[in-house]
């Protein structure tokens, strides 16, 4: 029996709120769908779903990104808390947000289909329900901060990619030209990229060489404090 405490207490619903990001042809991507029900049926929304009685919250992130993606063990963090009173129109909603980093060379675009999605180019989403706009922008603020010290978002690249297929990401994701000696330089100093022998020639005859991350070396070098300035 629920003791009283509890019982006199409201409730509420707990959501959880997915931005996730693909990239693909030197531009960053958001999965969205349109909303299947009242209120606001028919707009753009991020990814989500309500926490289930039986889940933690872990087990909803991992099932809704799994539901829409077809991806297991996907790259995430949490963004933060939405908790404003009118926040949702339909009932009073509580909403943890999520980032999710994934190669689109893995997702199942049939997924599309069944759920209304399209990856939308981020320059281009327009007007979103409720306060998604601000948890994308939350998201934003948040990659550029930790790529500016951190070399992450490996999760956006297939395997095997190329030097400037990873300054093509940044660049995305701080909307920015950086300089290409530079940024070179400052990866391969650190060690966490390994040089494969074969090359990708489509873009031209000379080709570049193809990269695969070694994240036993990323982790040694996040455990040293290690950090690095773009």
């Amino acid at each position: 029996m629920t003791p009283l405490f509890y019982r006199e207490q409201e409730k509420f619903y707990v959501s959880v709120d997915c931005i996730i990001l693909g990239f693909k042809d030197d531009k960053l991507y958001l999965l969205i769908s349109k909303r299947k029900f009242e209120p606001l049926e028919g707009h753009d929304t991020l990814m989500g779903g309500f926490l289930r009685s039986d889940e933690s919250l872990s087990e909803t992130v991992s099932r809704v990104l799994f539901e829409y993606t077809g991806i297991k063990d996907v790259y995430m963090e949490q963004v933060g808390t939405y908790g404003e009173i009118n926040r949702d129109e339909g009932e009073r909603v509580i909403s943890i947000a999520y980032y999710a980093l994934i190669d689109l060379e893995m997702f199942d675009e049939e997924l599309c289909k069944i759920h209304n999605a399209r990856w939308e180019e981020l320059d281009k989403v327009g007007k979103l329900v409720f306060d998604h706009n601000q948890m994308l922008d939350d998201t934003l603020d948040i990659l550029r901060k930790k790529t500016a010290t951190q070399p992450i978002g490996f999760n956006l690249l297939p395997e095997k990619f190329t030097l400037p297929q990873l300054q093509s990401l940044y660049e995305a994701i701080h909307q920015t030209v950086l300089d290409k000696r530079n940024f070179r330089k400052k990866i391969l100093e650190m060690d966490i990229l390994e040089k494969q022998d074969d090359k990708d020639k489509s873009s031209s005859k000379r080709g570049a060489f193809y990269y695969t991350f070694n994240k036993e070396k990323y982790d040694q070098l996040l455990h040293k404090g290690f950090f690095f300035s773009l």
